[in-house]
């Protein structure tokens, strides 16, 4: 084969330049496949949709329990009364089966908003109390039938098999009347 001179005067055959052009080739062919490989890793556009949920608040009216979704289960907000506060503050939390204080529970200064996910910690079961014709237990608070756990206004254990209190997702007050979940 002839050796052809470039620019520089350096000698390049044509067997150099098809083997650079190839491996330049092959090595974006290599990055776009790891990209696709990357990408296909990444959270669908539908579970990133559901990542976050906010929620107006104003039509909650007190003593009432609302359910939303949040990641395709449901989250319990229940807008407590003064009674329904002052009876998970006055619960002996340190002798609970899973102890948190109601105040852990809460936002400082909302403690007239629980937001909990609404799925029993036991099987994965959707608790009865968010109507007020739905049974609550026996703490007033939500009951699962499937095989009895009870929990409390602040959504703690307090019956049953059940082996934690009801989840309190990440939420954040945007103003004094929405939340974004998530």
């Amino acid at each position: 084969m002839a050796e052809t001179t470039n620019l520089h005067g350096e000698g390049e055959t044509r067997r150099d330049f098809l083997a650079l052009t190839a491996a330049a080739f092959g090595a974006v062919g290599v990055g776009f496949t790891g990209y696709a490989f990357v990408q296909s890793m990444n959270p669908a556009a539908d579970t990133l949709a559901l990542s976050t949920t906010e929620v107006d608040l104003t039509p909650v009216a007190l003593g009432q329990r609302i359910t939303v979704k949040w990641q395709g289960s449901p989250v319990f907000i229940d807008h407590r009364t003064p009674q329904a506060i002052e009876e998970a503050d006055k619960v002996a939390w340190k002798d609970l089966r899973d102890p948190q204080p109601d105040s852990a529970r809460v936002k400082p200064g909302k403690a007239e908003w629980l937001i909990v996910k609404g799925v029993c910690t036991h099987l994965g079961c959707i608790p009865l109390g968010q109507k007020p014709t739905d049974p609550r237990g026996e703490f007033d608070g939500w009951f699962c039938p499937c095989h009895g756990s009870q929990y409390d206004t602040s959504g703690r254990i307090r019956k049953g098999p059940a082996p934690a209190n009801l989840f309190v997702p990440p939420y954040v007050f945007l103003t004094d009347t929405s939340i974004k979940i998530g």
